[in-house]
């Protein structure tokens, strides 16, 4: 998936946060403010839907890729953990990160760092896989500044919420050897259109945290 679509958006406009725990979706409460869709192949839908007796983001991508973004402005040395949950119905068994032709997955979250040169962004995409080994990370097939990363991998928790935590700080930094920039945006995408499959998702409430 072009990653450098997504950032490019994200370089367009910048909101300032200031909180020592930031909500970036409060899907809970039925809040989808700030959020852009952005379509790349055909239309991931993306919904408010009651799961599980709660308010949640439900994604359904039918040969699609499509996501939605959430710009931000955001110090990542103050605000270094990102912590979600989600929820899939199946992995993608066609998945092979070595080629543009399998870079589909059942449920993504990127965090996205603009710079001043467009070609110069980076990302690191959090993905749920069906064959990268859990904690596992690789450069995505379509740029060396996207990499990603299984935060986990096969069908034992299909069906079942799990809530992530990633210092994306300490992450930016192991990956690609610098300090990170400005934390640019966070963007959800469950995108089927490279595999030709079908996945449905669900996301929970996302927050930045400070140390």
């Amino acid at each position: 998936m072009p990653i450098l679509m997504i950032a490019l958006l994200f370089s367009l406009m910048s909101f300032p946060c200031s909180a020592a725990e930031m909500a970036v979706g409060k899907f809970s409460a039925e809040d989808l403010s700030g959020w852009t869709d952005k379509p790349f192949k055909g239309k991931t839908t993306y919904e408010l839907v009651k799961n599980d007796g709660k308010s949640v983001l439900k994604a359904h991508s039918f040969k699609s890729a499509s996501g939605l973004i959430k710009k931000l402005s955001v110090d990542c040395k103050k605000f270094p953990v990102l912590r979600w949950s989600w929820k899939i119905d199946h992995t993608l068994k066609k998945e092979d990160i070595k080629t543009k032709k399998g870079d589909d997955f059942a449920a993504r979250v990127y965090v996205v760092f603009p710079r001043t040169f467009f070609w110069r962004m980076r990302a690191i995409n959090y993905v749920w896989a069906a064959k990268m080994p859990k904690n596992s990370f690789a450069p995505s097939p379509y740029t060396s500044n996207s990499i990603i990363v299984a935060v986990e991998s096969g069908d034992e928790k299909v069906g079942t919420w799990v809530s992530e935590e990633r210092n994306i700080y300490e992450d930016y930094k192991k990956m690609f050897g610098e300090e990170p920039p400005q934390l640019g945006g966070v963007a959800i995408m469950t995108d089927t259109d490279n595999t030709q499959d079908e996945a449905t998702a669900y996301y929970g409430d996302i927050f930045l945290q400070g140390p």
